[in-house]
């Protein structure tokens, strides 16, 4: 015969160990009438996922495990082509005096200009020449 043992419930705690009770508090639950309450139906809200759900986590699951099990050694080798050479010694000579010709002009301090005054040189026509292009 096979023994099986049955679970015995805990003993209840002592009345000195179990909470006080505020007294207005006491008489309120010593008036509580369970016919008072509203009956309410319950709703199980699990859902269950579908057969969708189901196959879409199994083949997800399957390709982990297809990568966690890869093998590397079955990798070929392979060399790697450099398809973005760098620029030769004249692209580079080019860069380097543009890129002084714009730093100079950034940094172009104009105090050390020196004061210039512009005079006009546009002269009027004389009464001879107006005369002539009247004439004409």
């Amino acid at each position: 015969m096979s023994s099986c043992t049955v679970p015995v419930a805990p003993a209840p705690p002592a009345l000195k160990d179990l909470p006080k009770v505020a007294g207005d508090l006491k008489t309120e639950l010593e008036g509580f009438s369970s016919s008072k309450l509203k009956n309410a139906e319950t709703q199980e809200k699990i859902i269950l996922p579908s057969a969708e759900d189901v196959a879409a986590e199994k083949t997800e699951k399957a390709l982990i495990e297809g990568i966690a099990k890869f093998d590397q050694a079955k990798l070929k080798h392979t060399e790697t082509q450099e398809k973005n050479p760098l620029p030769d010694k004249d692209v580079i000579e080019q860069e380097k005096t543009q890129n002084n010709l714009l730093s100079g002009i950034e940094n172009f301090d104009s105090t050390k200009l020196k004061h210039a005054e512009t005079r006009e040189k546009n002269s009027l026509p004389t009464k001879e020449t107006i005369e002539q292009e009247k004439s004409a």
